[in-house]
């Protein structure tokens, strides 16, 4: 069955600009800890936007985002995961998870279809070519339950057969100086268009809830210049009239 991609804000701290401008603040006070921490919002965004010229973002490690993701591919989940620094996965298992169709609601596992792969008019081809994956699936799956095979042979050996479209999920938890980075690296166009969707919805989510940090996500080119050369997709101006106007 294709799927579409949804992301959630599962939990973050409601006074992340609090916590960030009480943290940076300890580096430069003599003061007790307890005499720095009631910051009020309009301080806390004041110095924070003072940290960032400084480029003083070890403050921002302080307090997680949490998130829920479903309807990205294996290919984006392997993409996600190399951002490693400051993050947590926690990701649906295909070893635990029987996807044969007598599993699914549908007659074939969840799978992404790329948005050229419609442009082309290729779509009906390709869900063929899952529902015919799903069919070797099962076969696999239902010869190794058949040999009696102790544990979970029958789904962790055919899950070699599944292809990097088929859909999984995954809880991340990053903090801000890691979200920064990952939208630095992720919201670029030259970024592969799935995680950049995921890194665009993940953007308009945290944006709110603290945008004295997250006025400043963007790709290299909307604060600076494009870091591609000869692979810049030519479109700064595009990025800038995008994140700057937040």
């Amino acid at each position: 069955m294709k799927k579409e991609l949804e992301v959630i804000l599962i939990a973050h701290p409601k006074n992340m600009e609090q916590i960030v401008a009480s943290a940076a603040k300890l580096c430069y006070s003599p003061s007790a800890i307890k005499d720095i921490l009631h910051v009020n919002s309009k301080e806390a965004r004041e110095f924070i936007k003072y940290l960032m010229k400084l480029g003083h973002e070890s403050p921002l490690e302080h307090g997680t985002y949490t998130f829920g993701v479903e309807g990205i591919s294996r290919a984006c989940s392997h993409q996600l995961v190399r951002h490693r620094i400051g993050c947590s996965y926690s990701q649906q298992s295909q070893r635990y998870v029987d996807e044969s169709s007598q599993k699914n609601t549908g007659d074939c596992f969840d799978f992404i279809v790329p948005p050229n792969i419609s442009k082309i008019g290729r779509e009906q081809w390709y869900t063929e070519k899952m529902q015919i994956m799903q069919g070797w699936y099962d076969e696999i799956s239902g010869a190794l339950k058949s040999a009696d095979i102790t544990g979970e042979a029958n789904t962790e050996d055919a899950r070699f057969l599944l292809p990097n479209a088929t859909e999984t999920k995954i809880i991340v938890s990053m903090n801000p100086r890691s979200l920064l980075n990952f939208f630095k690296q992720r919201l670029c166009n030259r970024a592969q268009w799935e995680i950049r969707r995921l890194a665009e919805k993940m953007y308009d989510l945290v944006l709110p809830t603290a945008p004295s940090i997250f006025q400043y996500a963007g790709p290299p080119c909307v604060y600076g210049r494009c870091r591609e050369g000869k692979r810049s997709c030519g479109k700064s101006e595009e990025k800038k009239t995008k994140f700057l106007k937040k």
